[in-house]
């Protein structure tokens, strides 16, 4: 029984970190795939911060909950927390559109984006517990 359980919660984990990302991926103008493929580091920085980001939540939602139901639930509420720290830096960055920048192969940009998420994935974490 354990074993199945184990089996489930690391289904759902991989299906919820799967939708993380397509989610934001669809956040930013262009093909996040197709930005790989071209080489483009900046887009590639940014990608492994969201799933840092996303990864430590559901870590941490994974250990601390007891259902999946409960450990989906604060996925969901992380993962906002996520998303309103992409939107809140576009709004107080006006003359730096993140994700033209990112497109453009900015590494500086692609490094904040990273740092931003892992660094909010950790933050939004401590609230889990």
């Amino acid at each position: 029984m354990v074993a199945v359980n184990i089996i489930i919660s690391v289904a759902v984990i991989i299906v919820l970190q799967f939708i993380g990302m397509l989610v934001f991926n669809w956040m930013t103008p262009f093909n996040d795939m197709e930005e790989l493929r071209k080489g483009n580091v900046a887009v590639g920085l940014a990608m492994g911060g969201k799933f840092l980001g996303t990864a430590i939540i559901l870590g941490v939602s994974a250990f601390t909950n007891s259902t999946i139901w409960h450990m989906a639930l604060w996925f969901a509420v992380g993962y906002v927390c996520l998303l309103a720290a992409y939107w809140v830096l576009e709004l107080v960055t006006p003359k730096l559109t993140l994700h033209e920048q990112l497109q453009k192969g900015n590494v500086a940009v692609g490094i904040l984006l990273a740092s931003v998420y892992v660094g909010m994935g950790f933050s939004v974490s401590s609230l889990i517990i």
